[in-house]
């Protein structure tokens, strides 16, 4: 069932998309489908039921988990920039070794403190808040235009869709400026993918 959610969202989002997926890193809880040249992730999905623990995140470091073409903290350093979580590592606090895999370069972009910490973050708790009672399938990714921070490219846009497993409906198409606006714009899955395919390719 979650590959055909995959395969059906996937191919409204990124079939126009010039930025190929390279490399797909498997983990336990999520999955991260990655670009070489950008040395960042397109996008991760994963499911979210029940999201939510009392794991402390004070010790877990973003790592490259192996991956040659990984963006590093150097990539960041001095930057101003926070290693922005796809799948977040909250939702995965019911299981320590799970949250700590969610510390992967392979699985964070380049954010705003202003986006990491404000709006995205307000829609990672709600959706914690709903997994309680529903079971979710989310994809978030970035739209890259030709920032970049050491050799690691910087998101001009980060997006959120989110599906319900029990109501078959897309509860959410979030589109987010990588700015300081703390803003967001509620879209459709055409538009997502008219978004993607307009952006400036490396």
């Amino acid at each position: 069932m979650k590959k055909l959610i995959t395969i059906l969202l996937l191919s409204i989002l990124v079939s126009s998309n010039a930025q190929s997926v390279d490399t797909v890193i498997y983990m336990k809880g999520y999955t991260s489908y990655f670009n070489n040249q950008l040395h960042e992730p397109l996008y991760v999905t994963y499911k979210l039921y029940k999201g939510g623990g009392d794991c402390s995140r004070n010790k877990d470091k973003f790592e490259t988990g192996g991956l040659a073409a990984s963006a590093t903290a150097s990539d960041y350093e001095g930057h101003g920039y926070d290693e922005g979580h796809l799948a977040n590592s909250k939702d995965f606090a019911y299981d320590c070794k799970l949250q700590e895999q969610t510390f992967r370069f392979y699985n964070c972009v380049p954010q705003t403190p202003k986006l990491n910490r404000g709006t995205w973050k307000v829609l990672e708790t709600e959706l914690r808040k709903e997994s309680q009672t529903d079971s979710l399938y989310i994809i978030a990714g970035s739209i890259f235009g030709n920032k970049k921070i050491g050799k690691a490219a910087v998101p001009d846009f980060c997006y959120k869709v989110v599906y319900s497993l029990s109501t078959k409906k897309i509860l959410y198409c979030r589109l987010y400026p990588n700015d300081n606006s703390d803003s967001f714009t509620d879209i459709n899955l055409t538009q997502l993918k008219n978004k993607i395919a307009y952006r400036l390719v490396y």
